[in-house]
């Protein structure tokens, strides 16, 4: 099992960014498919839940209207699309795949919202 992420780099406040998760899973479309984010010197926080159909999803409150998770089950890809960045957005972002007790992570991109 790998997850591999992309899209990472710096981008200037209120701009835009689509980061990408490449998923080698077998029944990828059964997994919950999330993004979580860590910055430096903080815990962790999930970022976006797309659920195993993509039929619903869920967001963290400062994400809401800036942030919108997809997810394509015949390419076995998630993304995320980021949009008016602020440099509290600046962190580690993580793919997380989650199916009953089966879960995986990926090594993460980096994000720096930054002019």
């Amino acid at each position: 099992v790998q997850l591999v992420e992309s899209g990472g780099g710096l981008v200037q406040p209120g701009g835009s960014r689509r980061l990408s998760c490449a998923a080698s899973i077998f029944l990828f479309s059964r997994y919950e498919m999330n993004w979580y984010r860590q910055a430096l010197g903080k815990e962790r926080e999930l970022v976006a839940t797309i659920t195993s159909g993509g039929g619903s999803t869920d967001y963290a409150d400062s994400m809401k209207g800036r942030f919108t998770i997809s997810r394509d089950n015949y390419k076995n890809m998630v993304y995320l699309q980021m949009n008016n960045l602020k440099p509290e957005d600046t962190a580690v972002y993580y793919c997380n795949a989650r199916w009953g007790r089966d879960v995986y992570w990926g090594q993460g991109t980096q994000v720096t919202v930054s002019s």
